[in-house]
């Protein structure tokens, strides 16, 4: 999953005033040095909505700095995590010691709240899908991450009836995203991990995940043990399996125990972060909480290397050379 160093959340990311193409052709090389081929990329609605030619431009320049590195791009295009009340211009800076302290939802609640907004969602979704729908730099098209989640510091500032919106909205995303008659297959990961072992074990929301998507994909920050389970009961499905979202050192979930396992099951896996930078990630959830003003974790929760390009662990590198096959011989030739 990745955003780069020099941004606070996704809007710093792509909007023209602070997208920057060094800073993310550099970082990309360090991806691929590693032996990586996939980056988990997430749009701002509101962004497209503004300007929608402008911001293909950049998107269409993005591809073109993961290509030359060899990675390809899974497009994440709604998002219900954190602060539900993005804003375009300048981005807030980090809140000191805290993980995550400016990332934004898509579209955020004043646009789920008003259906007279959803010509616009739809009109988002098949001008950016459409546009790339026959793209091979585009791996396939995230259509909603983690939809229903309500984090507790921003509840308050939701959509009245969340998620029996998003419940709703969530089949119509599919829906136009497949009326742009994209190449690229579609998914929504599960994430709330519960028991997959049957039909009859899905929420309403898994069921339609799962029915939708294409590939299937999900997200699992628990022990290999757990891990490996979910990825077991997803197996009945018969469908190609991604793991967007895993990688939490202090919980339990790293590349030394999840990676051989996915190898194992012929799943592919996403990192939860790259770089050491604004999102501070390498900090952990519990930081909303108790931030990290004083000291510093004993490890870095997400993250993978320092802003300077050294691993933060040279091991995780050789790692994910050795089990892709890819990336250079020593994380030393890195630098």
């Amino acid at each position: 999953n990745y955003v780069p160093a020099t941004a606070v959340n996704q809007l710093e990311m792509w909007q023209a005033e602070t997208f920057d193409s060094p800073q993310i052709d550099k970082e990309l090389g360090w991806a691929e040095s590693s032996g990586m081929n996939m980056m988990r990329v997430f749009l701002p609605y509101i962004l497209w909505d503004k300007d929608p030619a402008s911001f293909r431009q950049r998107i269409d320049t993005f591809l073109t700095i993961a290509s030359k590195h060899h990675i390809r791009t899974m497009f994440v295009l709604f998002d219900s995590c954190f602060d539900p009340r993005p804003k375009l211009g300048p981005q807030h800076p980090p809140i000191p010691g805290v993980h995550n302290s400016a990332w934004v939802q898509s579209p955020g609640a004043a646009a789920l709240g008003d259906a007279s907004q959803y010509p616009h969602l739809k009109a988002y979704v098949q001008g950016v899908v459409g546009a790339f729908a026959n793209d091979p730099r585009v791996l396939a098209w995230d259509i909603w991450n983690e939809p229903n989640n309500i984090f507790e510091p921003y509840a308050r500032f939701e959509a009245k009836d969340k998620v029996k919106l998003e419940l709703a909205l969530l089949p119509q995303a599919f829906a136009w995203a497949r009326s742009a008659n994209p190449t690229q297959p579609l998914t929504s990961g599960l994430w709330e991990g519960g028991d997959w072992s049957s039909a009859e074990q899905l929420t309403p929301l898994e069921r339609i995940q799962m029915e939708e998507s294409d590939v299937l994909s999900f997200h699992n920050y628990g022990w290999p043990e757990d891990w490996e389970q979910h990825v077991v009961w997803l197996e009945r499905y018969h469908r190609p399996i991604i793991c967007t979202e895993f990688m939490a050192r202090g919980i339990g979930s790293t590349f030394d125990t999840i990676l051989p396992l996915a190898k194992k099951h012929h799943v592919g896996a996403n990192a939860a972060a790259l770089v050491y930078g604004k999102v501070q990630s390498y900090l952990p959830w519990e930081s909303w909480d108790h931030p990290y003003i004083l000291d510093q974790p004993p490890i870095w929760f997400h993250d993978m290397f320092y802003p300077d390009g050294r691993p933060y662990r040279a091991a995780e590198i050789k790692l994910i050379q050795e089990l892709t096959g890819r990336g250079r011989s020593s994380a030393s030739d890195m630098q």
